[in-house]
């Protein structure tokens, strides 16, 4: 069996510590000595937002799927179909809280690149390669924004979403018969809406995702 260096990956748990105490020069530093600079960086925090993105999309569709199940139901035993419910709302939850994490590292890198590129390209004597580096920089800042927009926009999209999962949760917790459930009824197309916008929404944010680090 193939003997795995686990240095690699205590590295990583390291850098990953520093960054998240704030202590950022001493991040970057770390990670540049396992060759990542600030921008290989920023690619992967944007590649773990669009995976979360991707998983999320699914267990939000699981959540609207546990609401229509628990609301069709014609007698059984109602407390099943209850747990699954209140399941996928934590996992909805959980995964929200991952996603809004996610974006502020992303954001917090970009920053941090985009400062210091600009203070390096001050320090570039040759005109052109100034100007040339100066028009690089301007359009990954463009590119950048667009991401960060549809980033941000799909993620308050969630919360709305999880407001009225949380409500039905707490309310059938204490309420779960067959006239609570029915009650649901007409709630069910209104957050099948608002699920199916969440999730255009977020395929949107990938898009643009996967359009930033082809082109970065």
């Amino acid at each position: 069996m193939k003997k795995i260096s686990l240095k690699p990956i205590f590295a990583l748990a390291i850098c990953g510590f520093l960054f998240l105490f704030g202590c950022s020069t001493a991040y970057y530093s770390a990670m540049e000595k396992i060759g990542k600079e600030k921008r290989h960086i920023l690619v992967d925090d944007v590649e773990d937002v669009k995976e979360s993105q991707t998983k999320a999309q699914e267990e939000f569709k699981d959540a609207l799927t546990r609401i229509k199940e628990l609301y069709a139901v014609d007698g059984g035993d109602l407390e099943i179909f209850y747990d699954k419910l209140k399941g996928s709302y934590e996992d909805c939850d959980a995964r929200a809280d991952q996603i809004e994490k996610r974006i502020n590292t992303v954001e917090q890198v970009a920053s941090d690149l985009f400062a210091e590129w600009e203070g390096e390209i001050k320090q570039i004597n040759d005109a052109r390669l100034k100007t040339s580096s100066q028009r690089s920089l301007s359009d990954a800042k463009i590119r950048y924004k667009k991401l960060e927009l549809a980033m941000n926009k799909s993620t308050q999209g969630m919360y709305p979403v999880l407001a009225k999962l949380k409500d039905y949760t707490l309310y059938l917790k204490h309420n779960l018969n067959a006239k609570a459930v029915g009650s649901l009824g007409g709630e069910v197309v209104s957050i099948e809406r608002e699920v199916t916008a969440l999730i255009d929404d977020m395929n949107l944010s990938i898009r643009e995702a996967d359009n930033f680090i082809k082109n970065f």
